[in-house]
């Protein structure tokens, strides 16, 4: 029972992501999964919908590769959207079952409002992804609200980015830079790694949930952070851990202390300072 009282860490949070697939690009759940990483670990994924529709046909791959557990919803009368029905009985079952520490919803759909105002009512947060035209309420109710357009740079593919001079280490400071001459490929896929926008994404994402004020994440934390997403091994990308991992990609700073701790960096955040301030 000292356990349950024991404030939870960011990596021990539970998120429960229930998708409507209706309402969802299949295109944005890897930048999803990147930003919830910020919060927690969506460890139950569900994504709901007709998946004997042809409009659905896209998000088989996605599936996979997300461990998102599809439910099937028919549609019992026309013009009635069952789809709903299904998440919003879900999401309350989830509720006093699994308990998980928050929830994520992504639609664009108000007709979810009632249920984000009730499962915050029940002491949980309540994380939301949708498009622009969502309706005011259903925003207004979530504890955070991200519009998927805003997720559109993180999708985009990357260009090949050459490596940068290691930057200057600052007076009295024994601080070395690394960097990685090799690119390895993806080995199921042989695409260069820094054109692997899956990968790219959740990278990205991980650095950023996790990076401080300086710009700079501990390169364990990020290495983490890009787990909580999805069940990355480096060694499928021909490397053998994490920094080689940033480094093969072409766009990270990597730098190591001289106490031996590495610390990682998106190169296209041109705030950052030129090297950690720890």
């Amino acid at each position: 029972m000292e356990n349950e009282d024991r404030p939870r860490t960011t990596s021990d949070r539970r998120i429960a992501l229930l998708i409507d697939a209706d309402n969802v690009s299949h295109g944005k759940i890897a930048a999803i999964l990147a930003e919830l990483s910020k919060y927690g670990t969506a460890n139950i994924r569900r994504a709901y919908g007709d998946w004997a529709s042809a409009n659905l046909r896209s998000w088989k791959d996605k599936l996979h590769d997300f461990a998102i557990r599809p439910i099937q919803q028919f549609s019992y009368s026309a013009g009635k959207n069952a789809t709903d029905i299904a998440l919003v009985i879900d999401a309350m079952e989830l509720l006093y079952t699994q308990k998980p520490d928050a929830f994520c919803l992504a639609s664009s759909d108000a007709d979810f409002t009632p249920l984000v105002m009730q499962l915050k009512a029940n002491g949980h947060d309540v994380y939301g992804f949708g498009e622009r035209k969502t309706p005011a309420p259903f925003v207004n109710a979530c504890t955070t609200f991200l519009y998927l357009d805003s997720l559109d740079a993180a999708e985009q593919p990357t260009a090949p980015v050459a490596p940068s001079e290691k930057p200057k280490a600052k007076a009295g400071s024994s601080a070395k830079s690394k960097t990685s001459a090799e690119k390895p490929a993806d080995k199921r896929t042989g695409k260069s790694l820094s054109q692997d926008t899956t990968l790219v994404t959740i990278l990205r994402g991980a650095v950023e949930a996790t990076a401080q004020e300086d710009g700079w994440a501990a390169m364990s934390s990020a290495g983490s952070a890009a787990k909580r997403q999805a069940p990355i091994d480096p060694r499928n990308y021909g490397v053998k851990n994490f920094p080689a991992l940033f480094a093969a990609t072409g766009l990270f700073e990597i730098v190591k202390m001289e106490s031996g701790q590495s610390y990682v960096a998106d190169k296209r955040n041109k705030d950052r300072t030129p090297q950690p301030s720890r």
